[in-house]
Order: structure tokens, then C-alpha cells, then sequence
């Protein structure tokens, strides 16, 4: 679990975007996660999921594809080409063994979304009070 700062960092960022990760066990259910989309951190996720996600979709925030992987790691689908040769430079060191992931702010979907609400919720109640 993030903290709200951490959480609120995350936002200033900018550049946000979702992983769906799906495991075979969890029968066609996936989990979301929220993290800035930059090459080496799409690289970083999928190398730490790479053998236990049978898939992860990376989206933007409008759910436009950024990348597709599948176990192993292996880049299915990356339509930005130019991005595509910008993570592989951070994959592939990883999917040989010879790095490790590196650790980035990452929050779970829930988080972000249940800070949006409380926010949401703030400003309605600043709002009724002004009537």
C-alpha cells in the first residue's frame, strides 16, 4: 500500500498509465496497477511479472495499447516502435538474468481510484457549504 503522498507524487508525475496483469489461476480476472510510463519502468514491471503473469497489457490512460507481454516476458505487441526499442534495452538484461527488476512507485488501481473519491467527495462538500 502507498501513503497519500506517495500516492499524490505519483499524480504530479504525470504520464500515468495501467498494467493489467493476468495469472492463469485467476481465471480470466486481472489485477490493475498504476505507474509512470516510461521505458524502463514498463521494462521493470514486466521483468518482475515476467513468471507470474501469463499476460500484462500496458494501456495509457484513455486504455490506448502501449505493449503486450506474456510469460516470459517476451514483448508481444508494441505498436510505438520507437518506444518499443527504448524498454528492450531495459528488458532484455533482466529477461537473461543478468538484472534484477528495479523498484519504482507502483500503486494497485484501487488506491488511486480511492483517493479520486475522497477528493471527489472533499470538493462536493466545499461546494455545499458555499450555498
Amino acid at each position: 500500500m502507498m501513503t497519500r503522498e506517495e500516492l499524490y507524487e505519483l499524480m504530479e508525475d504525470g504520464n500515468l498509465g495501467y498494467a493489467c496483469v493476468f495469472k492463469r489461476e485467476d481465471q480470466g480476472m486481472h489485477t490493475d496497477y498504476m505507474f509512470k510510463m516510461t521505458a524502463e519502468n514498463i521494462a521493470n514491471f514486466i521483468g518482475k511479472n515476467a513468471y507470474t503473469a501469463d499476460k500484462i497489457i500496458v494501456t495509457d490512460m484513455c486504455d490506448n495499447l502501449i505493449c503486450e507481454s506474456v510469460f516470459g516476458g517476451f514483448l508481444m505487441s508494441c505498436p510505438d516502435q520507437d518506444l518499443c526499442r527504448e524498454i528492450i534495452p531495459h528488458l532484455a538484461p533482466i529477461q537473461m538474468g543478468e538484472a534484477e527488476p528495479k523498484e519504482f512507485p507502483v500503486a494497485a488501481r484501487e488506491e488511486m481510484e480511492q483517493l479520486w473519491t475522497e477528493e471527489e467527495e472533499a470538493v462536493m462538500q466545499a461546494e455545499f457549504r458555499m450555498l
